[in-house]
């Protein structure tokens, strides 16, 4: 852990909210990113990724230093995820249908093409879409540890310490993960062609 991180960890332990809004300025977007992923919803993910900042400043106490703060404060974020989809028995949806943003309010996504080939341009959003609703139909073990490696490029330890499981568990899930993922994808071309 850097020496400026460190100090930051010790003085948000001292009840410093300056020094933890420092602290955690650089992880926010993620944990928000990772909340949205995991619960496929804009007000979900909100107030999931807030309810984990408030966690890890209350139990930053507890966080013992043998690893990274970033992986520490992202393994609170992953489970508070899992615990608001219990609460909420939220559904998860494909990353391309609309995302609602409460009231009469809705955002559309549109996948972006330099190319300006309308050919490209319906193939790729095919792709995506293909490829995100089979991410969307895999159980939630599985979705977290793709999201985790394949989307969020986290490295095989820090997902161990994410997922609070050993190396050799985050190889054979990750694994088990694209062949589940793969399987999904072949049995959705078979239906499109």
């Amino acid at each position: 852990m850097k020496s400026n991180e460190l100090w930051l960890v010790e003085q948000s332990r001292k009840g410093n909210v300056d020094a933890f809004e420092e602290l955690i300025k650089d992880y926010k977007k993620i944990a928000y990113n990772i909340a949205l992923r995991v619960l496929r919803n804009v007000e979900d993910a909100e107030d999931a990724s807030q309810e984990a900042l408030i966690k890890v400043f209350k139990n930053i106490q507890n966080f013992n230093m043998q690893s990274t703060f970033k992986v520490w404060m992202y393994r609170i974020v992953v489970n508070t995820c899992y615990d608001f989809k219990r609460k909420k028995s939220i559904n998860a949806v494909s990353i391309d249908e609309s995302i609602d943003l409460g009231g009469s309010s809705e955002l559309h996504r549109e996948i972006a093409d330099d190319s300006g080939n309308p050919d490209v341009l319906v193939e790729k959003n095919f792709n995506n879409k293909l490829v995100n609703d089979s991410v969307n139909k895999l159980e939630d073990d599985y979705k977290t540890i793709i999201i985790l490696r394949d989307i969020q490029g986290f490295s095989y330890s820090e997902i161990a310490e994410i997922l609070s499981c050993n190396l050799g568990t985050v190889k054979s899930r990750l694994n088990r993960a694209r062949k589940s993922l793969k399987e999904i994808l072949e049995n959705e071309l078979k239906i499109q062609c």
